[in-house]
This record gives structure tokens, C-alpha cells and sequence, in this order.
């Protein structure tokens, strides 16, 4: 996938850090927030149960319109939309930060979420214009852009520490005004131009199904424990997430421009690889909400420690990802370590669920954090590259705007399930530490079985790729 009047040689690499930039911010805006929860809870009224909401009114944005972001970057350019992408970024994390409660504040999360969903698809559509043509450099230039994602995480959650110790949380959103200007300003000189793809229709009724199903989904996952499973409200919400999901699922086969052509799902590996994206997020995030909370509401941490000790573990993360990742692929091929990655992460999360009230961030919280973030750096990279490759060159927006929809929809569907799951073990009691650490206890549980159950189905799903792939060689390289 490349592009004739994509930028020639440096500036090629000063187009991926553009790219990456926009990885990192994406990241960034799911992990400032974290330190700045138990801030935000109080100055605008969010419940225990409620709180995650913060995290995903963004997610659920994010997730459910990244499909129509990168069909639009298919339709109008990948750049055109990468741009307006940061406008709406833009407005969402100044409407985040002014809120005085609950409903501003999430309707500024959710902009944040639908700004990103045009970003992000874009993002590696225009990384494969660069690098696309030269699997050599596309390999790099795919472990860099996966590395801004853990840099992302890293910078979200000490400068959320030291915003929220030092300043107040609202400048954990408008940290993001400057560094989208700076972006934007930039953006027409470094990346390719490309041009509209195809003149398809946009099939909004498909976007809007699929964004409500999922919201109804996650509303009623997140309510239940409150409300009761066999409650009225609960089973309205799912039933109808069902119909919606269900009727999204018949528009897409019988439209002839729908917003996902069905058919897409038949290219070798596409469906494996995001369905390992889909549990590593609905295992990855319900660890980092839930440790974040534990070191604050448990442990004690202020905002600044707290922020500060989770940077190992992300830091982690991204030198895992440019430099053990591609080694280890090489060594024992992409399926070996997925699957590796995965049976570490869920290794990890294990560990975790032995935290204890009165526990010590060295021995209860640091190596646990270690060994799954180095699961997570093997299992993150070779799934992304085959997702993204597998695809026909004309379809890579749209298979990076499913692939980022697996993991962002797992991220929101799995922290709804674990905060069930920590609910129903007692950590809606607030100020009863023991209570508090038994529901963080079951959701690292729960989060550990989901990314086992993600190293089984990549055990039996995953195969070889077929020969003349347009994936890096570490990738392509897939073994049986």
C-alpha cells in the first residue's frame, strides 16, 4: 500500500512520527484520566459503579464510529480525514475539561472518542502509503507506531499524576489543545495526500446501529449490579443491543456499499487476528483501571505516586514492542509469540489477584505489573501487523478501523464485565479497604481468564500466512 506523491526519504520518517504522535495521543487520552478518576469523582458526582463511564463514553465512541472512520478515509483521504479527526479531538478535550458535571463531562469524553475514531484507521492507512512498498522498513516502521501506543500510556499516566497533584484534572484534557495544533500545522507538509479511494456511499445507518448496540451493551453490563441482573432495565439494554447488533449485521449483507463488507473476513487471518485484538483489550484495560484504583483507594497513593508507579510497566511495554517483539517473532514466529504474550499476561494477572489491603507496591504491585506488561508487548505487535496486512490494499482503512474496533470494543466490553465482576465481590463499598481489594482481586481474576482464553483461540484459529502477503517478513511469517 503506497502512495506516488507520498514524502521521499527523511521525510518519510518525519511523516511516521506525525503517525505516531497521533498512536500516542489516542493512547494518552484513555490513560490520563485514570490518576485523575478518584479527583473527578468527587468534584462531579460519579458513583463507584458509574465511574468507569469516564473511560468509557470515550471507548464507546471510539470503538463504534472507528468503522465509519475508516471507510471515510477510504472515501475522502486518508489525510482529509486524519485532520478533521484532530478538530473534533480538539473541541471534545476543551468541552472534557470546562464540564461542571457528569453529562458535560462525558459529552466531551465522547467527542474525544469520535475524533479519535477518525484518527486512528487514518493513521495506519498513511502509514502503509509510506512504508507500505518496502517490507523491510514497514516492519520498523509498524514496531514504532506500536511503541507510541505503551509511550502514550506512559506519558498519560505520570503527567495525569502530576496534573492532578499539582493542577487540577481539567488540564489532563487540555494538555491535548497544543499538541493537536501542533499536529494539524504540520500535518499537510509530512504526509501523503493520497487521494479519494472510491466514490462508495457512506453508510451512516451502519454506523449509527453499531455505535447504539454497543452503548446499550456496555450500559447494561455496567448497571446490572446495581440495578440486578433480572432487573427490567438490564434486559432492555441488552435486548436491545442484541437487535441493534443483530440488525447492523443484516445491513451489512445486504447493502452493496455497506460500512464493513462482510466478505473481508474471508482474507486468511483477518478474523483470528482481531479476535486475539478483541480479548487483549477486554484483558489489558480492566487491569489498568482497576490497579490504578487500587494504588489510590487501597494503597493511598496521591495522584503523582501513583502515576509515577505505573510507568515501569508501560515503559516496559514499549521496549518490549521495538525490541523483543520483532526478535522474538523471528525466533518462534508470530503465532508463538501471540501466544507467549498472552499466557504472560494472564501469568501476570494472576499474580495481581493476591494484592492484599494491606499490601506494598514493590511486592504486590511491581513485578505482577512487569511480567504482564511484557505480555502484552509480544501479543500487541504481531496481531496488529497480520490484521493490517491481510486485507486488500484498497480496504486498509477499512481493516484498520475494524482492527482498532476489536481491541477499543474489548477494552469497553471487558472493563464493563470485570466492573461487574468487582462489584459483585464489594468494591462499591468505598472507604472499606478490604472490601475494595476483594473486587479488585476478582477483576484481575476475571481479566486473567479472558487473556487465557485469548491464548487458546489464537492455539487454534491462527495459521499460516500465505505466501506473497504484504505483511513486514516477521509478520507474514506466521507459524502453523
Amino acid at each position: 500500500m503506497s502512495s506516488a506523491n507520498a514524502p521521499a526519504g527523511s521525510r518519510r520518517w518525519w511523516g511516521l512520527a506525525v503517525i505516531a504522535a497521533a498512536q500516542f495521543m489516542v493512547i494518552m487520552d484513555t490513560s490520563i484520566i485514570g490518576v485523575a478518576l478518584p479527583r473527578m469523582q468527587v468534584e462531579l458526582g460519579f458513583s463507584q459503579e458509574n465511574l468507569s463511564w469516564v473511560f468509557n463514553a470515550y471507548v464507546i465512541a471510539f470503538g463504534g464510529l472507528l468503522l465509519l472512520g475508516g471507510k471515510l478515509s477510504d472515501i475522502f483521504g486518508a489525510r482529509r480525514v486524519f485532520s478533521v479527526g484532530w478538530l473534533v479531538l480538539l473541541a471534545g478535550s476543551v468541552v472534557a475539561g470546562v464540564a461542571g458535571n457528569v453529562g458535560v463531562e462525558l459529552t466531551g469524553r465522547a467527542l474525544q472518542g469520535a475524533g479519535s475514531a477518525l484518527v486512528a484507521p487514518a493513521a495506519l492507512t498513511l502509514l502503509m502509503m509510506l512504508f507500505g512498498a518496502n517490507p523491510k522498513e514497514l516492519t520498523k516502521a509498524l514496531a514504532l507506531y506500536g511503541a507510541a501506543a505503551p509511550a502514550g500510556g506512559t506519558a498519560g499516566v505520570f503527567l495525569g499524576g502530576v496534573i492532578t497533584e499539582y493542577l487540577s484534572w481539567p488540564w489532563v484534557f487540555y494538555i491535548n489543545v497544543p499538541i493537536a495544533l501542533l499536529i494539524l500545522a504540520v500535518t499537510p507538509a509530512l504526509l501523503p495526500a493520497g487521494g479519494a479511494g472510491t466514490k462508495a456511499r457512506v453508510d451512516l445507518l451502519g454506523a449509527v446501529t453499531v455505535t447504539a448496540g454497543l452503548a446499550a451493551a456496555v450500559y447494561g453490563v455496567v448497571r446490572a449490579p446495581e440495578v440486578g441482573w433480572d432487573a427490567g432495565e438490564t434486559w432492555l439494554a441488552v435486548g436491545a443491543a442484541a437487535v441493534l447488533l443483530g440488525a447492523f449485521g443484516v445491513l451489512q449483507a445486504r447493502r452493496s456499499q455497506p460500512l464493513v463488507r462482510l466478505d473481508i473476513f474471508r482474507a486468511p487471518n483477518l478474523a483470528a487476528a482481531n479476535l486475539a485484538q478483541f480479548l487483549l483489550g477486554a484483558a489489558w484495560i480492566p487491569m489498568w483501571f482497576f490497579l490504578n484504583l487500587y494504588l489510590q483507594q487501597v494503597l493511598g497513593f496521591s495522584a503523582f505516586p501513583s502515576g509515577s508507579a505505573l510507568v515501569p510497566m508501560t515503559a516496559l511495554i514499549m521496549l518490549g514492542m521495538v525490541v523483543l517483539a520483532p526478535r522474538v517473532m523471528g525466533a518462534i514466529g508470530t503465532k508463538g509469540a501471540t501466544v507467549t504474550g498472552l499466557v504472560l499476561l494472564a501469568v501476570g494477572m494472576g499474580w495481581l489477584s493476591l494484592v492484599s489491603p494491606d499490601g506494598s507496591y514493590a511486592v504486590d504491585v511491581l513485578p505482577a505489573s512487569l511480567v504482564a506488561a511484557l505480555g502484552m508487548s509480544l501479543a500487541f505487535i504481531p496481531t496488529l501487523g497480520i490484521a493490517i496486512s491481510a486485507a486488500r490494499p484498497q480496504d486498509g482503512g477499512l481493516a484498520s478501523g475494524i482492527v482498532n474496533t476489536s481491541y477499543q470494543i474489548g477494552s469497553a466490553l471487558g472493563l464493563a464485565v470485570m466492573t461487574a465482576v468487582a462489584a459483585a465481590n464489594g468494591v462499591d463499598r468505598l472507604g472499606d479497604v478490604r472490601s475494595l481489594t476483594d473486587g479488585f482481586s476478582a477483576a484481575f481474576v476475571g481479566a486473567g481468564v479472558v487473556a487465557l482464553v485469548g491464548a487458546l483461540a489464537v492455539l487454534a484459529l491462527l495459521r499460516t500466512a500465505p505466501a506473497g502477503t504484504d505483511a513486514p517478513a516477521e509478520v507474514a511469517e506466521v507459524s502453523a
